[in-house]
């Protein structure tokens, strides 16, 4: 078994696009079984009329994503990273598969007692996410800056929107979310650059990662410097690190209030009737999905990358025109210019959500910047619950 002391310069290890590609991958399993309930939607307005699935489904997966990510955060420097993202993808398969099993053993008939159950699967989903979104967006902090982009770009986009489309997208989520689970546990791991940026973390006094070490055959051993100075094994507190930090923390809170008091409820339910009929709530969510994976790979070109705290501030605060311009859009504008809001709000998600995520963790020891992405996950999630709350305010007058 080899050791690594972390002091190896990354430039000369091998797999930097072999990394990228495992995590873009495994950003796509983190995504597509919660945002495949979103995608065919269609299909449970059609089963489930009367109960809003659009904006209940999410109502119901954040408390639970939101209460177990600030469990995880509180308890980070604890936690086997390797054991929380392994469980994370295995509770994404189960659930999706549950979806599959439920859909089919109720032949696709809606009901309170159906809607119930699928409102249970979304709060495992919620559990799941937590699980895996904040492991990986922590474990990548302390690598290079474009493995966090490559996680993030993933998206999901289907236009099936009834029972056999579903049934088949859901079979495909299963398989694929099985093929992440075995992708970070033999993979991901034995990647060169992925067991030196490990190591180098262990080095300086990361206990999360030794399970992951060991399972891409490393031993740590520390720097000599540290073993003679335990002051470079000390990290700041998850208090310190979010105080210095509260402005970024701030903005993925604000960043996500935002998007999801807008996507998809308000995309799917509110914006009138126009010459697309049903396909124009599907075409909005596609542009979303399309522009916002723009928008996380913008920052790859240094020059159009967005590092100012004051500016990143500046720019999300100023996404919040989108709220007047999307209410006057959807009573008297056509659906050209939805569709170009639609693209805005996704393009500028993605781009300031990659910015603050790989500006935030520069300067720090590599569990320092595990905790901090932590963190920033933790305020991404509140966000969203809080975004998928506000969202409801659109049916104000709606007669509901």
């Amino acid at each position: 078994m080899a050791t690594v002391d972390g002091s190896d310069a990354p430039d000369k290890l091998k797999g930097k696009y072999a990394a990228m590609i495992v995590c873009w991958l495994l950003g796509i399993g983190c995504l597509f079984s919660w945002n495949s309930m979103l995608t065919i939607e269609d299909y449970y307005v059609y089963i489930f009329p009367h109960y809003h699935p659009s904006r209940v489904l999410t109502l119901v997966y954040q408390p639970f994503a939101l209460g177990t990510m600030a469990v995880l955060a509180y308890n980070e420097a604890k936690i086997n990273t390797r054991l929380r993202n392994l469980s994370g993808y295995a509770l994404f398969f189960l659930s999706t598969l549950m979806v599959l099993v439920l859909d089919l053993a109720t032949s696709g008939k809606g009901g309170i007692g159906t809607f119930i159950g699928v409102c249970a699967i979304s709060g495992a989903f919620g559990v799941a996410d937590a699980h895996v979104q904040g492991g990986m967006v922590g474990d990548l902090s302390f690598m290079q800056p474009v493995f966090i982009q490559s996680f993030l770009a993933a998206f999901d986009n289907s236009q099936d929107g009834l029972r056999k489309g579903a049934i088949l997208f859901f079979a495909l989520c299963t398989i694929f979310e099985l093929f992440c689970v075995l992708l970070y546990a033999y993979i991901f791991p034995k990647l060169d650059i992925v067991k030196h940026y490990r190591s180098k973390a262990a080095s300086e006094g990361s206990k999360t990662v030794s399970a992951d070490l060991a399972a891409g055959g490393i031993q740590t051993s520390l720097k000599p410097e540290a073993q003679e100075d335990p002051k470079q094994l000390e990290r700041l507190s998850n208090k310190e690190l979010l105080l210095q930090n509260i402005d970024y923390a701030i903005d993925m809170f604000l960043i996500y209030v935002l998007t999801l008091s807008i996507f998809p409820g308000f995309l799917s339910e509110d914006t009138g009737k126009h010459s697309l009929g049903g396909w124009y709530a599907l075409v909005l969510i596609a542009m979303y999905n399309v522009c916002d994976l723009i928008g996380r790979y913008i920052p790859l070109l240094k020059f159009l990358k967005l590092e100012s705290r004051k500016g990143l501030m500046i720019a999300i605060l100023s996404r919040f025109l989108l709220i007047p311009a999307f209410y006057f859009t959807a009573k008297y504008g056509d659906q050209g210019w939805m569709i170009l809001l639609t693209s805005l709000l996704g393009l500028t998600n993605g781009y300031l959500t990659v910015c603050v995520l790989t500006s935030a963790p520069k300067g720090y020891k590599g569990p320092e910047q595990n905790a901090l992405g932590n963190l920033l996950v933790l305020f991404l999630l509140g966000g969203i619950f809080a975004g998928v709350t506000l969202d409801w305010l659109w049916l104000i007058g709606k007669g509901w």
